[in-house]
């Protein structure tokens, strides 16, 4: 089933009933739209009418239509909220690092105090969270050096005077080892043809207080970050990925959606990129505990064009799904703060950089969606099955 349901993206206060259903109910209701006003003017074009006629054909299309907005605007209004408390403070890093020009070309080093520099005049003893976009730290470091690496301990002696404050950012990481038996389908192979290695696109958190933790990107990019079919295509292709500038290293993922908890106890989910794409992937989150969701990004390797509007509006989608204030930081743009209505309540353009210090709500209701998922789709491939079945079946027995 066609993703249509994303079309509304820009018009959330018409779809705020996709707590219910997901994206999938916009899909399904783009189809029935449809199917009604075909049949519509089919019926008038084939047996002629009146205007009274055609006016009362025109009903059920209508109501079809304003039905669901108008449900919508009651939920909306059910979701005003008196702010009771303060909120949870947080500083968002938009470095704006060109990615063909700077970003591998800057040493780790430089990277973190570019992060500093902009978060510290920001940041307040009331600052819970700074958040910084997705493979920031590019230059790779080992997995198993992460709590003692130099280049992190700088960066977390930077934010030394803020006891309270959590950082949650990007970052590249690899484990090397030579023995064959700890390789997996996720694994790569050194062009020495002895050495292998895992390649992470991950969500680095820590504070003052605990180890650093970690969440690895797992829902990957084909063919930039996952090479599909490696055993069976790698043998064939070769080279031919890498040749056509895509996938240099299958990055490894993990089962579980990693949910980091600061120091005051707020419960955040590190979504890296394109998982942001993926509704019910997102669920996963929530039911492991998050009160909002963080989106980590790197939109500049489209350039100024429509994708990374197009990712930032999608992120929208999230929000109402899951009720979830959304905080999204992406390297080059845009970097917003988004309600739990779909709302941008605060935004920094693209191409610019800089920080957006705001206020985020903490949220634990679990919506119907978050609960069940995509189960329209689910149920559409179940009729779809039942329905080529059925027809086969029928065929055979009209045969015999």
């Amino acid at each position: 089933m066609a993703q249509f349901g994303n079309g509304f993206s820009e018009y959330v206060s018409w779809i705020q009933w996709y707590e219910y259903t997901g994206t999938f109910g916009g899909t399904l209701w783009i189809w029935l739209l449809n199917v009604i006003l075909f049949y519509t003017i089919f019926k008038l074009k084939n047996y002629g009418f009146t205007v009274i006629q055609a006016l009362k054909k025109s009903v059920l299309p209508a109501l079809v239509i304003l039905i669901p907005i108008g449900i919508s605007q009651i939920i909306l209004l059910s979701y005003f909220e008196v702010n009771k408390d303060s909120g949870t403070n947080v500083v968002i890093v938009q470095p704006n690092i060109d990615p063909y020009e700077e970003k591998y070309t800057f040493t780790n080093d430089k990277v973190t105090q570019l992060i500093t520099n902009l978060a510290l005049p920001e940041i307040t003893l009331n600052t819970e969270f700074v958040i910084a976009p997705e493979t920031v730290i590019a230059d790779n470091i080992r997995i198993s050096q992460v709590n003692y690496h130099p280049t992190l301990q700088s960066l977390r002696g930077n934010f030394a005077s803020y006891p309270n404050l959590s950082y949650l950012g990007g970052i590249s990481l690899v484990d090397v080892f030579k023995n064959p038996d700890q390789a997996t389908n996720q694994t790569n192979l050194a062009s020495d043809g002895v050495t292998y290695y895992d390649d992470y696109n991950s969500a680095m958190f820590f504070n003052q207080l605990g180890p650093v933790e970690l969440y690895h990107k797992s829902k990957l990019v084909v063919g930039i970050e996952n090479f599909p079919y490696k055993s069976i295509l790698k043998p064939i292709l070769g080279d031919a990925m890498i040749d056509l500038g895509g996938t240099v290293a299958t990055k490894t993922t993990q089962e579980e959606r990693s949910v980091f908890t600061s120091l005051n106890e707020t419960k955040v989910a590190s979504i890296i990129c394109y998982e942001s794409v993926y509704g019910e992937y997102v669920t996963g989150y929530i039911n492991n505990g998050a009160q909002f969701l963080a989106i980590i990004t790197n939109d500049a390797w489209w350039g100024n064009t429509q994708g990374h509007q197009q990712h930032l509006s999608l992120a929208r989608l999230r929000a109402i799904e899951s009720r979830r204030w959304i905080t999204r930081s992406a390297n080059t743009g845009i970097s917003a703060i988004i309600d739990h209505r779909g709302k941008i309540i605060q935004s920094l353009g693209y191409g610019k950089q800089g920080t957006i210090n705001g206020t985020i709500r903490k949220r634990d209701d679990i919506t119907f969606y978050v609960q069940h998922g995509d189960y329209i789709a689910r149920i559409a491939i179940f009729m779809g099955v039942f329905t080529l079945l059925f027809g086969f079946t029928r065929r055979r027995k009209k045969r015999a």
